[in-house]
């Protein structure tokens, strides 16, 4: 075993499990899915099967990823932030063979008690504000707030708000680095 679980946590068989990842208590790791590298799950995390965690992905305190979800390597999942599946569930209803995909791209941030609903990507970089619900697919670094979510600006890979100046140009304050704005869409310099 080249990672670390809690004895609280349930891990099924079937699961692929990068090495240096962190599994913390109450935590349930079910059959099929795939964690990369140096991956941290939270307490209480349910990770359902077949989601796929790329490398260095954080995931916090009572976050739910159902089927169908993947994230890329550096993707932050805030506490009590959750994805859906299914578009229109119902109990007494199975919709199994109707899951939508949900991708998240590298470096995205989700932030705490969010909603992804199914069926949509969100883009490199993007950030998700603190209890937003997402319907929507969310462009690279575009920044969302709200229920339902809006777009309300542009982030850098650093987790800094752009302001772009009149050429489109924009600086990260921490990094330093240079972002463009061109035709609705970002993109570092």
């Amino acid at each position: 075993m080249n990672y670390t679980a809690h004895p609280t946590a349930v891990i099924d068989e079937g699961c692929e499990i990068g090495e240096g990842t962190k599994i913390w208590h109450f935590s349930h790791i079910m059959p099929n899915c795939k964690i990369g590298k140096a991956c941290n799950i939270g307490q209480n995390v349910v990770v359902s099967p077949g989601v796929v965690l790329g490398n260095n992905v954080k995931v916090q305190n009572n976050v739910s990823i159902y089927t169908g979800v993947t994230c890329d390597d550096d993707v932050f999942l805030g506490p009590s932030c959750v994805f859906t599946n299914v578009v229109n569930p119902r109990s007494a209803i199975v919709r199994k063979s109707q899951y939508a995909a949900t991708h998240v791209g590298k470096g995205a941030t989700i932030g705490a008690n969010a909603t992804i609903v199914c069926g949509h990507n969100i883009g490199a970089y993007a950030f998700i504000g603190a209890g937003a619900v997402v319907t929507k697919d969310v462009p690279a670094y575009a920044l969302l707030v709200g229920n339902p979510a809006r777009q309300t600006g542009w982030m850098s890979e650093y987790g800094h708000k752009l302001k772009f100046d009149s050429n489109g140009r924009a600086v990260c304050p921490e990094s330093n680095e240079v972002y463009l704005l061109k035709e609705g869409k970002v993109a570092r310099a």
